[in-house]
């Protein structure tokens, strides 16, 4: 079997006009292929084409709540964004440069110190257009003002992060 190598074009999957599938996938048939098959006649729409997954936006959850984790990573496969967990603040700014649209942060993971890694990240020319989360406990003012000025762009409640959670992510997967 012979293959071609050349620009692929999109077309519509299902009605939707993006190309892409609730799971996240393009559906592209290559310039030579539907060439072949309208010179032979075959509809291309009877072809199995294979669904090649789109490259997903990144995500990093800076999180060391078992059960919260649980919660982000069902909202995140919703959503078709990859996420990782990151529990090392040596490991978030590496990971940083590699430019995840969204970290999350627990503000009270202590072990990470999420101000300081915020600070950080906000002051690195390559870094400082991500966007930054940080979440707490709802009666926590202080820490929320003191997150707020270290440069972190939103900081909310865990409660309000839980329920707002599909929106936050698809916002940040760029899709809708």
């Amino acid at each position: 079997m012979a293959q071609v190598s050349c620009p692929a074009l999109e077309f519509r999957l299902g009605g939707l006009s993006d190309g892409l599938d609730n799971r996240g996938f393009h559906a592209r048939i290559s310039l030579p292929l539907l060439l072949v098959l309208k010179k032979t006649g075959i509809s291309y729409e009877s072809v199995t084409l294979a669904l090649m997954p789109k490259q997903a936006k990144r995500v990093m959850a800076v999180v060391n709540d078992l059960f919260f984790s649980v919660k982000l990573t069902e909202a995140a496969k919703r959503s078709g964004l990859a996420l990782e967990f990151v529990k090392e603040g040596k490991l978030v700014l590496e990971k940083a440069s590699e430019q995840p649209s969204l970290i999350i942060f627990d503000l009270n993971f202590e072990a990470v110190q999420p101000l300081e890694l915020i600070t950080s990240l906000k002051g690195a020319p390559e870094t400082k257009g991500i966007s930054l989360l940080g979440y707490l406990s709802h009666i926590q003012g202080e820490l929320k003002q003191k997150a707020q000025e270290a440069g972190c762009d939103m900081v909310m409640a865990r409660s309000a992060l839980s329920q707002n959670l599909p929106q936050i992510f698809k916002r940040h997967s760029g899709i809708g």
